[in-house]
């Protein structure tokens, strides 16, 4: 089922690149739940020459310096291309909000931004998607514990949030309150189960391909002097 769904994606991209179109993939969530293998199905469903994946953590000189959203404006796609970002500009109200690098006086102002930032998108012509992989406190720890196994996995425990914490769990609240909006709606995904989050996600991509994307191919233009 994932192999003819990958396959349906790639099909699904060849209208987006003729008419270069624009399109911006979101992976959120916390450690644990699913994104990466989500991911790379993806990656094996889209030709690699049209986008390009892109991976978000906490940067203290990029937080302090210029605008907060500047790095993610130098990340949006050209004509023609997708940008999948694995973790995303959510961070500042999720997992930074509950670590307390976002003050939480600005939280009102970095929804706003936010809404702005995504609708500006979609007035360009811009296709959103954005995927919010859920998970339990149970499956995420079994998959925690079984990355901390690796000697080439191991990362420092301080950033690490739990799925159930409670202000992890009322930042997501929060966030899903004021950016669930009719032009860039959230698509949750339950995690628990690696294939079928996959598949999940998947199949959400390409639901949002298929009524974004122009089903004809585009008319070509007769050479100069030429008689049609």
């Amino acid at each position: 089922m994932l192999s003819t769904l990958r396959d349906h994606l790639g099909e699904l991209q060849l209208p987006q690149i003729a008419h270069g179109r624009r399109a911006i993939i979101l992976f959120e969530g916390p450690e644990g739940s699913g994104k990466k293998h989500a991911l790379r199905h993806l990656a094996a469903a889209f030709d690699p020459c049209h986008f390009a994946v892109h991976s978000t953590e906490y940067e203290r000189r990029e937080a302090n310096e210029g605008h907060w959203l500047s790095r993610f404006w130098r990340q949006l796609p050209p004509a023609g291309q997708t940008a999948i970002l694995y973790r995303t500009w959510y961070r500042r109200v999720l997992d930074d909000r509950v670590l307390g690098r976002t003050a939480e006086e600005s939280i009102p102002r970095v929804f706003d931004e936010i809404n702005e930032f995504e609708a500006q998108q979609r007035d360009y012509g811009t296709l959103l998607v954005k995927l919010y992989f859920d998970v339990s406190a149970d499956v995420q720890e079994q998959r925690l514990a079984r990355r901390r196994e690796s000697p080439w996995r191991s990362r420092s425990q301080d950033d690490l949030i739990r799925a159930d914490d409670p202000a992890y769990q009322h930042a997501l609240e929060e966030l899903r309150a004021n950016t669930d909006t009719r032009w860039s709606p959230w698509r949750t995904i339950d995690g628990d189960d690696e294939q079928q989050a996959a598949l999940a996600a998947l199949e959400a991509i390409a639901e949002a391909w298929s009524k974004a994307m122009p089903a004809q191919p585009p008319r070509l233009v007769p050479a100069s002097g030429s008689i049609a």
